[in-house]
């Protein structure tokens, strides 16, 4: 069994930390949140009071943390992974980050003698809650197979995306294609509505036809249609609408430094922005429903029981 050091336990931090717990490991966590060092502990974590405490002795080390900044935050400094690591240890990022960021933890890790690979995931919070995560990795090539132990309790596929900042590379881009398909799913469920067609029939109808996505079969934005949609619960959040829009920012920011157009991705920017603007940053992505009525009179939206 292995020891782990887990940084940041929050809706997809605290479940796969649980999953880890589940098969056998050791893991110290450390979040700043106390309800969410709390919901972990519940799960078999042991909390710690400090990034240098939840290190102490393990083997890898985690983070899964919402934004680059906060990867870069818990990385530097005197109370920062950097100053606690040794060689012996694999630190291992599986938060979604900018290219930058990523490539400058890989650098500052080399250049401290340190072993780093990034190893974002995808899947959502109930890909984490059942251990099915899809994790792509990045960095040195004789640094995967260890990786892919450490992260086996937690997924169900891992693959090697290539070299240093080629996982996360590959994530910017896999999470640009879900919300354009979420654009399509929210476009299309509506427009059916609209048009007469009985909801579940058209699901089950896109479902064995050409309209079938990932963001079909389990955010469709539809009440009482799939379990798995947010429609069902007031669009409470599986995937925040502000996260959903750091996301495809990074998308948008990396479609500019190679010179490639990606008018789809600023489509979904749009409608984020849209959401936020009116406070609803905190609710489900899948709520861009809303900005294609008239009215915004959405199935499974109610804004006074959201307040």
């Amino acid at each position: 069994m292995s020891s782990y050091a887990w940084i940041g336990l929050g809706n997809m931090g605290g479940p796969m930390t649980a999953n880890l717990v589940s098969a056998g490991h050791t893991v110290k966590g450390f979040d700043l949140n106390e309800q969410a060092c709390a919901a972990a502990a519940q799960g078999g974590v042991q909390i710690a009071g400090s990034i240098a405490e939840a290190m102490e002795g393990v083997e890898a080390v985690f983070t899964m943390l919402p934004k680059g900044q906060h990867v870069r935050a818990v990385y530097e400094g005197e109370a920062g992974i950097w100053a606690h690591a040794t060689d012996q240890m694999l630190l291992i990022d599986s938060s979604t980050v900018d290219i930058e960021t990523s490539r400058y933890i890989h650098e500052g890790s080399a250049q401290r003698g340190l072993k780093f690979v990034d190893a974002p995931v995808s899947g959502g919070i109930s890909g984490a809650a059942a251990g099915t995560l899809a994790f792509m990795l990045g960095g040195e090539a004789q640094l995967m197979e260890r990786a892919t132990g450490y992260i086996a309790p937690m997924s169900g596929r891992t693959i090697v995306a290539g070299a240093a900042s080629m996982g996360i590379a590959a994530k910017i881009c896999n999470n640009m294609m879900l919300f354009i398909d979420l654009m399509a799913s929210a476009e299309g469920s509506q427009l059916a509505e609209k048009l007469g067609l009985d909801p579940k029939v058209f699901w089950e109808i896109a479902s064995v036809s050409s309209g079938r996505s990932w963001a079909q079969q389990t955010w469709y934005p539809v009440p009482d249609v799939i379990d798995t949609a947010a429609a069902n619960n007031n669009f409470e959040a599986t995937f925040r609408t502000d996260l959903a829009r750091k996301d495809v920012g990074l998308a948008l920011d990396a479609g500019e430094s190679t010179g490639v157009r990606l008018p789809a991705a600023t489509l979904a920017r749009d409608h984020f922005d849209e959401l936020i603007a009116q406070g609803l940053g905190d609710r489900d992505c899948s709520l861009i429903v809303k900005n294609l009525l008239p009215d915004e009179s959405v199935r499974g939206w109610d804004p006074e029981k959201a307040s």
